[in-house]
């Protein structure tokens, strides 16, 4: 469908993002902190968004659906879960703080080498772009919005997030606890839009984790 807008967001802070545990696929859930980010979001999203949210879609992990939850209700949207939007598997660092990779794997962080069981950009991007096209062409066949411009919110992870932001020409730095990249569907393409934080330190302290 042509003009669907989404805009990928990263969940709230979990336990594992406070404590700079690498989760992957591992399901903490979210922290306090995280709770609040998710409400702070929710009212900035319900705020005279334009264009208006249409729905929510999920990863199936707790964090993303807690997140996801916590917006949908407030916004009075549909919630529905996308498991192929999940984070990428860690491999072996899961579980792990940068420290302890440090000690186990020397330089490995810094020179971008990956333990066994780590989900290459190759793997994450075979399942993710399915799962992402299945949003739109799905939203496109409810009829919502009787073709007026729509936007679907996503809640998914850092690692996914920065994934298609490289995978689509766009710049990937660091991605706060309910930062977020617009994505827009046009010419049967994934374009990539803004990027916006959905806090402002106000009412919700703004996190970067740096772990996936």
């Amino acid at each position: 469908m042509e003009g669907t807008e989404l805009l990928l967001v990263r969940h709230g802070q979990s336990t594992w993002n406070a404590l700079g545990r690498w989760q992957g696929q591992a399901d903490p859930p979210l922290s306090e902190l995280g709770e609040r980010q998710a409400a702070a979001a929710a009212r900035r999203l319900g705020d005279g968004a334009a264009p208006p949210v249409a729905r929510v879609v999920t990863s199936d992990l707790v964090r993303a659906r807690r997140t996801a939850e916590v917006i949908a209700a407030a916004l009075g949207v549909g919630l529905e879960v996308e498991p192929r939007l999940r984070e990428r598997h860690a491999g072996e660092w899961t579980g792990l703080t940068r420290a302890e990779i440090d000690e186990g794997w020397p330089g490995a962080l810094h020179e971008r080498r990956h333990p066994a069981g780590f989900e290459t950009d190759d793997l994450l991007l075979a399942r993710v772009l399915p799962g992402l096209h299945a949003v739109v062409t799905e939203h496109a066949g409810n009829g919502r919005d009787g073709g007026a411009a729509r936007r679907v919110v996503v809640i998914t992870h850092g690692g996914v997030v920065r994934t298609v932001e490289r995978h689509l020409g766009a710049e990937a730095p660091p991605l706060a606890n309910l930062g977020a990249r617009t994505v827009r569907h046009h010419d049967g393409r994934f374009h990539p839009g803004e990027r916006v934080v959905l806090l402002d330190g106000d009412d919700a302290e703004v996190t970067v984790p740096k772990q996936i």
